[in-house]
């Protein structure tokens, strides 16, 4: 990672995120603009975890707040070994050419099946033409 990529710490847990446009033929009618991001989830503790959950807080140019909530990440509930890195890729539309997104990963030590959150820090996307 370089030192522009958001990264938390939490717990023991480092995540990280680094994110891409995803340029395509918009509607005039519905404007969308997507974007993709790459999380990286290292388990930084000395405990075997499982991600059970994520929550995340989606904001648009316009005020305009969405949350998504539910099991695991694109399917999976994967398990981290001390030391070891997850990483995954998954998009997001806006309707704005810039937004932003944060969130939690609900984790569970499986040792003594201890539930703890991780920061997912926050991240920025916008249109690389916006940004000049």
């Amino acid at each position: 990672m370089d030192s522009t990529t958001p990264t938390a710490i939490t717990n023991g847990v480092k995540v990280s995120v680094k994110t891409f446009y995803i340029d395509q033929q918009k509607s005039k009618l519905q404007r969308q603009y997507v974007f993709a991001y790459r999380v990286f989830i290292e388990n930084c503790s000395a405990h075997t975890i499982q991600l059970k959950r994520r929550h995340w807080h989606i904001f648009d140019a316009n005020g305009k707040i969405r949350q998504v909530e539910g099991v695991g990440v694109v399917g999976e509930q994967p398990i981290l070994e001390p030391n070891e890195i997850h990483q995954y890729d998954s998009w997001t539309y806006f309707t704005t050419p810039i937004g932003k997104m944060n969130g939690t990963f609900l984790m569970q030590r499986l040792s003594d099946d201890r539930e703890f959150e991780v920061v997912i820090p926050t991240f920025k996307m916008a249109v690389p033409y916006k940004l000049n």
